[in-house]
């Protein structure tokens, strides 16, 4: 889908399924009550991360190198991971126990490590982070431990807000995803509500009477139905599930799925052919469960479709779901351009397994698109509920007036052009 971050998973089904889908681009606030919950979390987001070979950069003020080493385990020797040391020369206070882990030659350490020389200021901490950034390629993921601990050594909350209006805005800019803890009553009412306001996504973690407990407080650009509830959850067997999770049985028909997440991507099975490294008549064959993947072809089919492995293997929904309320419409992240041109909604869910996605496309007043406004796959139609708008298709003006219904099925327009004073509104659907 034109303009739509791309869809990635979190390392967590039941995480993905509260979300509606971690996106590229999300800044991920997490709310812990206990001072430890989030670890889990950013565990399984590291271990996805490396999974799928992309960049993760850590972030720590709260650890030395050494404590951060052996929480991470065999995560940390891979070649992926990148520990911004903060600790050492900051709340470590320089100290020689600490600067002793530096002592070894650093070329034979099987991890990667950057002692920040200054991490007292904030501004060289940011410069640091968007230095490291752009010598990595791909999108980057980044985890922030934490806040808390960076307004213990740059003193006060102004600091924080300060450093975290300005970093957040440019990765999400940058096509990165990060997480960011902080201890919930350490701060005041007013920095978390200005956190909130910034952040695309953020959940509260709290502990209950032994209970650990979840609460997605918002899911910018999406509408999950568990929105503002609370969910108990457990660390059973080094998975993390989600109230009302059970293991699942697995389910032979991974063709439909392989089918259904490239058509998400809006992927042809020659570019999925292309990025496993097979031809297209073995991806059509894998999809109409005439042959199964390897274990190896899996696991690159899961990379290239932004999905977790155990996703192939999910149960269907029996509950047939037929209407879908106005809240649950997403509306779609355009580029810095066109969202001045135009505002997209996705009216169906953007993971409903149907033969058809329906859109709420607005194309504002004397605005004009020089392209059309999604890729074109195939077979689309719409329908125009209200303004007046020029459409240029085979070099062809067509002029279309509420009522008016357009078909295509072999060319794309290369124009649209809102010739009136109101915004121009389309019900467009799009055939898979």
């Amino acid at each position: 889908m034109k303009n739509r971050k791309k869809r990635v998973s979190s390392g967590i089904a039941g995480l993905d399924r509260m979300l509606n889908g971690l996106f590229i681009g999300d800044n991920v606030v997490w709310y812990d009550d206990a001072g430890n919950l989030a670890a889990d979390f950013s565990m399984k987001f590291i271990r996805q991360s490396q999974k799928q070979n992309r960049s993760i950069i850590y972030v720590s003020f709260d650890r030395s190198p050494r404590n951060l080493i052996e929480k991470l385990g065999p995560l940390a020797e891979n070649q992926d991971l990148i520990i911004l040391d903060c600790f050492t020369n900051g709340k470590g206070d320089k100290s020689e126990i600490f600067n002793k882990f530096y002592e070894k030659d650093g070329a034979q350490w099987p991890y990667k490590i950057i002692k920040v020389t200054r991490p007292e200021s904030s501004q060289a901490v940011s410069e640091t982070i968007l230095g490291l950034h752009k010598t990595l390629a791909h999108d980057v993921r980044f985890v922030f431990e934490s806040l808390t601990g960076m307004a213990d050594l740059w003193g006060g909350e102004d600091h924080i807000s300060k450093f975290y209006s300005h970093t957040c805005p440019q990765l999400y800019e940058l096509d990165t995803i990060a997480y960011w803890m902080i201890e919930k009553d350490a701060h005041s009412g007013k920095l978390k509500a200005h956190i909130n306001q910034i952040a695309q996504v953020v959940v509260d973690l709290s502990m209950k009477q032994g209970k650990k407990r979840i609460k997605v407080l918002k899911a910018e650009n999406r509408s999950p139905a568990t929105l503002g509830k609370i969910f108990d959850y457990t660390d059973a067997g080094g998975d993390v599930l989600i109230e009302g999770e059970k293991p699942r049985a697995i389910q032979a028909d991974i063709g439909s799925a392989v089918k259904h997440y490239r058509k998400l991507q809006g992927m042809s099975q020659k570019e999925l052919s292309g990025l496993i490294g097979v031809t297209s008549s073995n991806i059509s064959q894998i999809e109409s469960n005439l042959i199964f993947p390897s274990i190896p072809a899996l696991y690159k089919l899961a990379e290239h479709l932004s999905v977790d492995v155990g996703s192939f293997f999910q149960e269907k929904n029996t509950l047939e779901k037929i209407v879908y309320r106005a809240v649950d419409g997403v509306k779609i992240n355009l580029a810095t351009n066109d969202k001045k041109n135009l505002e997209i909604f996705q009216l169906t869910p953007f993971d409903m397994n149907g033969k058809a996605d329906l859109f709420r496309v607005t194309l504002f007043p004397g605005k004009k698109l020089s392209s059309h406004f999604f890729p074109f796959k195939g077979e689309e139609a719409g329908h125009l509920l209200s303004g007046k708008i020029d459409m240029v298709y085979k070099d062809q003006v067509y002029s279309l007036e509420p009522g008016d219904t357009v078909y295509l099925n072999t060319f794309s327009p290369s124009m649209w052009h809102n010739r009136g004073e109101d915004a121009a509104i389309l019900l467009w659907i799009k055939i898979k």
